[in-house]
């Protein structure tokens, strides 16, 4: 059996990342929009309606850098930022007409290109490939880069 360590894992995660493209997050995505401009498009648009604070904490960004993303996107008529009438200090955002056409762009060109990365990957090891990734998300979730206590 292979003797895997940390090193192993951060260099394969390394070169992942750099091969999805998602060290220059002021790169174009696609349709106009950042990397991290195109991540707030998608989750607004799975879920519809969500609040300003929901979406940071989603996105694992602070409030500020969240609302700098939806300013722009506002400004491009991509997102709608609505007040709350309940609570005035509670924002939601929605997309617009042109917001979902975008949306529905960015899910057809991931669904196609994610189905051309699996439809790569050995029959046989496809379950194996997505269970291992899932625990690693899952792990990552939790532990935090510098949070993590060696055992």
């Amino acid at each position: 059996m292979i003797k895997v360590n940390g090193n192993d894992l951060r260099e394969i995660v390394r070169i992942l990342i750099r091969n999805l493209g998602l060290l220059e997050k002021t790169e174009a995505c696609c349709c106009g929009v950042t990397l991290s401009q195109c991540h707030a498009i998608v989750e607004v648009g799975r879920v519809k309606e969500i609040s300003l604070n929901s979406l940071a904490e989603l996105l694992n960004l602070d409030k500020s850098t969240m609302s700098r993303t939806i300013d722009n996107l506002v400004n491009q008529n991509i997102v709608l930022r609505e007040v709350y009438t309940e609570n005035r200090r509670s924002i939601r955002i929605k997309l617009t007409e042109k917001g979902d056409e975008i949306f529905r762009t960015i899910e057809k060109s991931m669904e196609d290109y994610y189905e051309a990365v699996i439809s790569l990957v050995p029959s046989d090891k496809k379950e194996q490939v997505l269970e291992s990734l899932q625990i690693l998300a899952d792990i990552v979730k939790v532990n935090k880069c510098c949070d993590v206590k060696g055992e």
